[in-house]
């Protein structure tokens, strides 16, 4: 947070923290864009000064590894047994008798990892989640809390500061009778508006100083009366403020043009997102007002072309380079670098084209995909149009491009043995190509029937051509499990769409996957001299690759 800013909610949340009579969980509740990441960040350097702080995880629905319910309780683990020799103790022994335990449920992970460890140590520490619902659940009650709520008695001496969105799922896990009466709730968005509103004022001036530092002729700018109007058009978002510095701030244009064609657009809803936030209306005018302002010309091509770049930043599983987009959707690196850059003020991009680039709010990606909130078809970003698209790139790019032993890996080896294998992947695989054979079956949607037959089509082309070496791939990156994942989706989607031939050829790649997965895993070269000659005869890929 900019210091002078957030300070009542800061020592609120830090008193908490202090006190032993206070309840071990603290859940702070706020709407989309009003700063709960930013104060959790805050406060877990705050509380990590103070030689509080246990763990921390930052969840995000970005970045696969942090959006997995599975990966908090071993993330939180790990980094107690670091802070801890006493937890260490206990630890790793537990683990070293069970190392699946992460492959576990989230009760037993809680209990092996945390709880158990935790209890016997008797260590006193603070533990941070942020964002709970950014992570993928499909519990009607929040999976974590049901688990948490079954723990915290257990290990009084630990407190829980998490954040998320008020959504049904974590509003029905806070409402869970274990964590109800263990819980304190702070609502962000029902803090007294005038002080939101300084705090905004604050930012924004800070914001205005630093940009008058870099540029000439700001002096005395903005007019009190701008300011004025910005903030209660902030409308206690600070996501609106941030990306209204970034776009009048922008390099290439003239800042009080920026900030007078700003005031100028329309205002849909003010007063009623104001009070509620309910469809976030104020922030959709300045999204709009960006996104018009960026690409102004009405070519619809251009605007197809615009679409399947955002796209690829809003939809596809990772955040991806300019570099890396590009050469998934065949455009070249300096077109798709211009027109991330002209939307900067919405992303986090680097000069650097190489570097992953992602939305700097996630209300971004909720506004584009939204036909109601996003009501200029020429930007609207349809899941149901651009999956398929992004699948077929992906099927595209692995048929093109993937071929037998292409990080050149002696023959017989294990993996393990290949000391420069991560750098041999570096050199070998494409970025755009390793996230083709990751991650190809996360863009398999349903609700598009026009375009299954030939969605279908390129699948059984892929799998008959390019089955073993896609393996190979998946094996020399540590990720053969996503071999199953993607088999296992590929087949329950073509049995839905009804195309038998295809998912006959799936369901028996699905087979030689799970009966020879750890020869697979563990050794690329021996998919070949092992696994293929053990198939039976009467295998469809023993006959395609004999």
């Amino acid at each position: 947070c900019l210091k002078g800013t957030r300070g009542p909610i800061l020592d609120k949340i830090e008193l908490w923290a202090r006190d032993p009579d206070k309840p071990p969980v603290y859940w702070f509740n706020g709407l989309a864009g009003t700063g709960k990441s930013t104060i959790a960040q805050t406060i877990a350097e705050r509380i990590f000064a103070d030689g509080q702080l246990g763990a921390s995880f930052f969840c995000s629905r970005d970045f696969q590894d942090r959006r997995d319910l599975k990966f908090i309780f071993p993330t939180i683990a790990v980094q107690l047994a670091r802070n801890y020799p006493e937890f260490r103790m206990i630890f790793v022994p537990l683990v070293q008798s069970d190392p699946e335990v992460v492959h576990e449920s989230l009760y037993k992970q809680m209990d092996k990892l945390i709880a158990r460890p935790l209890k016997e140590s008797g260590i006193s520490t603070v533990i941070v989640i942020d964002a709970l619902d950014e992570c993928k659940d499909e519990e009607p009650a929040s999976a974590i809390l049901s688990v948490l709520g079954q723990f915290v008695s257990r290990i009084p001496k630990v407190k829980f500061f998490l954040t998320g969105r008020p959504e049904p799922r974590i509003r029905e896990g806070f409402r869970l009778p274990l964590l109800a009466e263990a819980t304190d709730v702070f609502i962000l968005h029902n803090v007294q508006p005038s002080l939101v509103n300084n705090d905004i004022r604050l930012f924004f001036k800070h914001g205005f100083f630093e940009l008058a530092r870099r540029r000439q002729g700001l002096d005395d700018w903005p007019t009190r009366e701008q300011l004025d109007l910005l903030c209660e058009r902030a409308a206690g978002l600070f996501v609106y403020a941030a990306a209204t510095i970034k776009f009048i701030g922008r390099q290439s244009n003239d800042p009080k043009e920026q900030l007078d064609r700003l005031l100028r657009s329309p205002e849909s809803s003010a007063r009623e997102g104001k009070i509620k936030l309910k469809a976030n209306t104020t922030l959709d005018s300045l999204y709009m007002s960006i996104l018009q302002e960026a690409f102004d010309d009405d070519d619809p091509e251009d605007d197809h072309r615009t679409r399947s770049v955002l796209g690829a930043v809003i939809l596809t599983a990772n955040p991806l380079s300019p570099s890396t987009i590009a050469t998934l959707l065949g455009f070249g690196v300096k077109d798709v670098f211009i027109r991330l850059s002209s939307v900067q003020s919405l992303l986090i991009l680097q000069e650097d084209v190489d570097s992953p680039i992602r939305p700097f709010h996630k209300s971004f990606p909720d506004f584009i995909v939204d036909p109601t909130r996003c009501i200029n078809q020429r930007f609207h970003v349809s899941p149901l149009n651009h999956h398929p698209e992004l699948l077929a790139r992906c099927v595209e790019l692995m048929n093109g491009t993937l071929e037998k032993n292409m990080c050149n890996l002696p023959d017989g080896v294990a993996n393990c043995e290949v000391d420069d294998l991560c750098e041999r992947a570096k050199r070998h695989l494409d970025p755009a190509l390793q996230y083709a054979c990751r991650s190809w079956h996360k863009h398999l949607i349903d609700g598009h029937a026009a375009r299954t037959p030939a969605i279908a089509s390129a699948l059984r082309r892929f799998l008959e051509k390019k089955f073993l070496f896609w393996l190979e791939v998946l094996s020399v990156l540590g990720a053969a499990r996503e071999a199953v994942d993607a088999l296992d989706v590929a087949a329950k989607w073509l049995e839905v769409c009804r195309a038998s031939p295809t998912l006959d050829l799936v369901d028996d790649c699905f087979r030689f996957v799970m009966r020879f997965f750890e020869i697979i895993s563990t050794s690329c070269p021996h998919t070949y001299h092992s696994a293929l000659p053990l198939c039976p005869r009467e295998s469809i890929v023993r006959s395609l690759y004999e």
